[in-house]
């Protein structure tokens, strides 16, 4: 209650005892007192009004300290998420620190073990999917231990039911076949000579360096592991047009090809660029729904394509691979998310004149370990196929 309200109240208190006087004894008068009784009313009226302003009022300013909570309660959030980062890359960073400061007391190349921290495998991650990577292309399974096996249902031809007659017995049907995969996480690792002077650098320095390197060949180890699953499969070479609509038409048939794309790197874009129907018009085209997606249009077949750097899908001697199928129905990825790091001041690596003598160069080298496993799920789910160079394109 304001000033204001309190000063209608005590208005309103004294007009009431006035037009109790006008209603009793000598100074009876009614008309008087109904007077009175309006000036009450209107000052009840205006009352009312002032209170409601009054709550407004406090209403307002209570939202704007609710506000203010909220604004100041992020403005903490962000300021503890910011530290929490810059706690993260500088406990990595001293962690890396320390294992060179722990290795070069020591003078053992084996000491200095440190296992990367969840946020840092998380951002290298997230690097790792910025540039090409075969990941996307299979199945990936997060896995907590080293080995393990996996049950499936395999395909199998189902003939129905037989008919029977009255009182006959009911036969067997055909049997439900599975098949299981066996994984086993591998390391792998390699090595990388950084110089002092870069871990006497800042923390961010020594976290985004390391989360790069981290990065870059674990997506190269993981794009290998892949095409060395693809290279179990026989190849099957197409000699055209029409050996690549045949693998996808009756090789992947309907079982695969509505899930199925072809998959080939910078030589064989260039070989699928060329191909023309019989009045000259090419059959790569880019997918009208998404421009950035092509497509290879051989009359009643659309192919949808994924290409791929000469460098992440090499073409060996003068075999283009062009892997048709959907290699998430045959591959599954197993990945123990696991990322080690181990650092030496004084080991030598390499031999003739490609050895490092970390302790005479003054430099440090770090290995990185990381495990996974890649298995053949499904040989039926895509065709390991190739084109020679050169080939003249026909339909």
């Amino acid at each position: 209650m304001n000033k204001k309200m309190r000063e209608l109240l005590a208005k309103i208190e004294a007009k009431q005892e006035l037009a109790k006087g006008y209603t009793d004894g000598e100074n009876k008068d009614l008309e008087k007192a109904k007077a009175v009784l309006e000036e009450i009313d209107k000052l009840k009226e205006e009352y009312e009004i002032e209170k409601r302003i009054f709550e407004n009022e406090k209403e307002s300013a209570k939202l704007t300290n609710e506000d203010i909570e909220k604004v100041e309660k992020n403005i903490a959030d962000k300021k503890e998420d910011k530290d929490e980062e810059k706690s993260s890359t500088k406990a990595f960073a001293t962690a890396v620190k320390n294992m060179v400061d722990k290795t070069l007391n020591e003078g053992v190349a084996e000491s200095g073990g440190y296992t990367v921290p969840e946020d840092i495998v998380t951002k290298v991650e997230r690097l790792r999917e910025t540039k090409e990577s075969l990941i996307d292309l299979v199945t990936v399974k997060k896995v907590n231990t080293n080995k393990g096996q996996e049950t499936f249902k395999k395909r199998s031809q189902i003939t129905g039911f037989t008919s029977i007659g009255e009182g006959g017995k009911i036969p067997k049907t055909g049997k439900i076949q599975f098949s299981r995969i066996k994984w086993e996480i591998n390391k792998y690792g390699g090595y990388m000579p950084v110089t002092n002077e870069l871990l006497e650098d800042s923390d961010e320095d020594i976290e985004s360096f390391m989360t790069e390197w981290l990065a870059d060949e674990s997506r190269v180890t993981r794009n290998n592991i892949i095409l060395a699953v693809i290279a179990l499969k026989a190849q099957t070479k197409f000699e055209g047009l029409d050996d690549i609509k045949k693998a996808f038409n009756v090789t992947l048939g309907s079982t695969f090809k509505p899930t199925s794309k072809l998959i080939t790197n910078d030589d064989g874009l260039q070989y699928l660029d060329t191909l023309k129907d019989e009045n000259g018009r090419y059959l790569l085209q880019p997918n009208p729904a998404n421009p950035m997606e092509l497509r290879l249009c051989a009359g009643s077949t659309i192919i949808p394509i994924k290409t791929y750097s000469n460098s992440t899908i090499p073409t060996k001697g003068n075999k283009i691979p062009m892997i048709a199928g959907d290699l998430k129905e045959a591959i599954k990825f197993y990945d123990r998310r696991q990322i080690s790091l181990l650092a030496s001041q004084v080991a030598s690596v390499g031999t003739g004149d490609d050895t490092i003598n970390a302790f005479e160069e003054d430099m440090t080298l770090i290995r990185g370990i990381e495990r996974e496993d890649a298995e053949m799920r499904d040989e039926e789910a895509f065709v390991n196929g190739y084109v020679k160079i050169p080939t003249t394109p026909s339909i």
